[in-house]
């Protein structure tokens, strides 16, 4: 932020970071600020910025707002973004949305898709995280059998990985609650 002050798409970028590291207070800020100075910008609008604002409705327990900010984006969830950080990442956003509310079938669903488009997913963390989204899914609809398997498959992709990553070790105890 502080090399491109003025770069819309560093600071809508910025934003979702914020609100992902839970600063949702500057995160609304500098969303707000960006939608203000920037209404006819459609990337902005209707990717960047409804993912920041799901975040925080996220973090402030209201999946139900978080799907109704990210309804925006699924006309554009496919495609690359610009920047091109992250593709899928709205899916993704939603797929843990419906987690929150308890929508196991429909989690299931996003998390599905992100796995069905490699070819737009290529090696960005999404395409491994939905393994872990759509065994957890699975997991809270009563399928097992079927989470064992998705995170199984996160686990043969991030076999190489260091074993005190975070997200890895919650995984582990994930998957070993199912056993």
């Amino acid at each position: 932020m502080t090399l491109a002050p003025q770069g819309r798409y560093v600071l809508a970028v910025a934003a979702l970071a914020l609100a992902q590291a839970g600063d949702d207070a500057q995160a609304r800020k500098l969303s707000d600020d960006l939608a203000r100075k920037f209404p006819q910008d459609t990337s902005l609008n209707f990717y960047w910025l409804p993912m920041a604002r799901a975040t925080i409705e996220l973090h402030r327990h209201n999946p139900d707002a978080a799907l109704a900010q990210l309804r925006t984006a699924q006309t554009y969830e496919l495609g690359v973004p610009y920047p091109p950080l992250d593709p899928l990442l709205v899916v993704y956003l939603r797929g843990q949305s419906y987690l929150a509310a308890k929508q196991n079938k429909e989690a299931q669903a996003e998390f599905q898709k992100i796995l069905d488009h490699p070819g737009i997913v290529l090696n960005f963390q999404v395409g491994a995280l939905a393994h872990i989204g759509l065994g957890r899914a699975l997991a809270a609809a009563g399928d097992s059998a079927k989470a064992r398997t998705a995170y199984q498959d996160f686990f043969a992709l991030w076999k190489d990985a260091d074993p005190d990553i975070p997200i890895l070790k919650q995984a582990k105890a994930e998957y070993t609650k199912l056993q």
